[in-house]
């Protein structure tokens, strides 16, 4: 005759002290971060912000490469001076289009458009966003460096004359022997023929 087995499961915190203590403490911020919320209106979770990517698209155009492009001009000329072109339609073919964006956390998103028509193989007329300079570019990615007053690169007198008493003495007016160079040897690159 067989005895039938019943089994209690029981709680992992009851048996793991490990498994309470983790419970306890998920509770306790839970809870905590639930109050948070009514403290004179500000809010924890508004002060928390999640972390977001960066993202970059496409191909970055500048003032000056703008300003190198002229009628005439050849699809390879076009492509050396603002790189391949972010899309290209095989139903406009005679059309090529640049397009840039950025997003960055903190900081207003950008989107710059260039489209670039050609008759042939020739360009005919771009049109476009006014695009930036490099350097006016860079001032609005560039928002983290705090650019302080630059320091004076100039060496007083009294400095010039420390450094100048500091060097090594000057070589003696006798030549210095030099001992002549071995010739060396070096094994060949490849086997000889057999």
């Amino acid at each position: 005759m067989s005895v039938p087995m019943y089994s209690v499961s029981v709680p992992t915190f009851f048996v793991k002290p490990r498994a309470a203590l983790r419970w306890a403490l998920s509770a306790l911020a839970v809870s905590l971060l639930s109050a948070c919320g009514s403290f004179n209106g500000s809010s924890l979770m508004t002060a928390i912000t999640p972390y977001k990517a960066e993202v970059v698209q496409g191909n970055f155009v500048s003032k000056e490469q703008v300003d190198a492009l002229r009628p005439g001009m050849s699809r390879t000329q076009v492509r050396e001076i603002l790189g391949s072109p972010l899309l290209t339609s095989v139903f406009h073919a005679d059309r090529w289009d640049y397009v840039f964006t950025i997003r960055r956390q903190g900081v207003d998103a950008q989107a710059r458009k260039l489209a670039v028509f050609f008759k042939g193989d020739d360009l005919e007329k771009f049109d476009g966003d006014t695009m930036p300079t490099e350097a006016e570019f860079i001032a609005t990615i560039d928002t983290q460096r705090k650019f302080g007053k630059v320091p004076e690169l100039e060496a007083s007198e009294e400095q010039l004359a420390k450094t100048q008493s500091r060097s090594p003495a000057q070589p003696s007016a006798q030549p210095a022997t030099v001992a002549p160079a071995t010739p060396v040897a070096y094994p060949p690159l490849e086997s000889a023929p057999q």
